[in-house]
């Protein structure tokens, strides 16, 4: 079944992606290999669903050959029913959170690699109104930024002394572009004004001015797609550097919790497929794969929806909850709804 899928999903996007891959010239054997880890991506990232369908066709066979009621009629319980099926689910929980928190995010890496040099060449950075503490006390901000031409424009940098709370310095830039090759800012129509400590100010206007700022260009603009080539480790020490910089970390929170909440939903999965199937009913397999498929696609659904929310809700004020907290709450959500619905399907069950 998992490979059917990715066969489908490899047609599917050499299809949408032939056409840059030609007009790229991208190396033959580079591209096979990207689809290597194409398929190992997509595999782990399907796993869960795919599960659950294989669950929901083998129970079914069993429940439309009476050998559940014979179980049950012969004194099993049901809970001892389910038992093989979460020891199998609990091999594949564990297999699946050691290739999610390590092993994905190198394979992956490989096939960031090859997008950003064959397929999606040109980057667009879509944020508006870009704040970063570049050091302590000093805060760089853009209003837009375009990466092809490493440019940030309507730039402006301060400096302020903590210990007094003391704004000493305020350079304003019409734009300001990253020169790689010496790793300096070019800011051009330049103004800065300082503020001493004597409550004077002094003011000068530069039409160019090189400076070395302890920023780059990659500090206000990365690839979302990067993030999820870091293992965990990796990805923890981002988060703490994103944050120290002032920037916004609700999609790498949630990101990092549902490392650890997708690989669970095979037990979510696993309790809803046994308790969809193990009843007898006209119309057989198909019924019950066709019930698999609307659960599957709603937990989908439910799961990307909450997480859109999440993305841009604020913790209210009157719970004591972090940016954290409701990201941890949005990568767990979803299985505690489709856990409460699982104990439903299970409570009636035929016993």
């Amino acid at each position: 079944m998992l490979g059917v899928f990715c066969v489908v999903a490899v047609i599917f996007d050499l299809v949408e992606n032939i056409g840059r891959l030609l007009e790229n010239e991208a190396p033959l054997w580079q591209t096979v290999k990207y689809y290597f880890s194409f398929i190992f991506f997509f595999a782990n990232m399907l796993s869960g669903f795919i599960v659950f369908l294989t669950i929901v066709w083998f129970t079914s066979k069993l429940a439309q050959k009476t050998e559940i009621i014979a179980m049950l009629s012969g004194g099993m319980a049901f809970r001892r029913f389910l038992r093989p099926y979460f020891i199998a689910a609990s091999l594949l929980v564990a297999i699946s959170l050691i290739l999610t928190h390590f092993i994905v995010p190198a394979a992956h890496k490989s096939k960031v690699e090859f997008e950003v040099e064959w397929i999606h060449v040109n980057f667009h950075v879509k944020d508006q109104n870009l704040y970063r503490e570049i050091t302590p006390g000093t805060i760089a901000y853009f209003r837009s930024i375009t990466y092809s031409r490493a440019t940030g424009y309507r730039f402006q940098l301060e400096r302020w002394d903590e210990g007094e709370n003391r704004l000493e310095q305020r350079i304003v830039a019409a734009k300001g572009t990253w020169m790689s090759e010496d790793s300096l800012w070019r800011l051009v129509n330049v103004s800065v004004r300082d503020f001493n400590d004597d409550g004077t100010e002094s003011f000068r206007f530069v039409n160019r001015l090189d400076t070395a700022l302890t920023m780059r260009i990659e500090d206000f603009a990365q690839r979302a797609a990067v993030i999820n080539t870091m293992p965990t480790p990796e990805l923890n020490s981002y988060i703490d550097q994103v944050r120290f910089s002032g920037a916004d970390v609700c999609s790498l929170e949630l990101t990092r919790h549902s490392r650890t909440s997708t690989p669970f939903a095979i037990f979510v999965l696993t309790f809803l497929g046994v308790g969809i199937a193990s009843r007898k009913q006209r119309g057989g397999v198909g019924i019950h794969l066709l019930l698999a498929v609307l659960v599957g696609f709603t937990f989908v659904f439910t799961s990307r929806m909450i997480s859109v929310f999440a993305a841009t809700a604020a913790s209210p004020e009157f719970l004591p909850i972090s940016v954290s907290g409701i990201q941890f709450i949005a990568a767990w959500l979803p299985n505690v709804l489709f856990t409460a619905l699982g104990f439903w399907i299970y409570y009636n069950a035929p016993k």
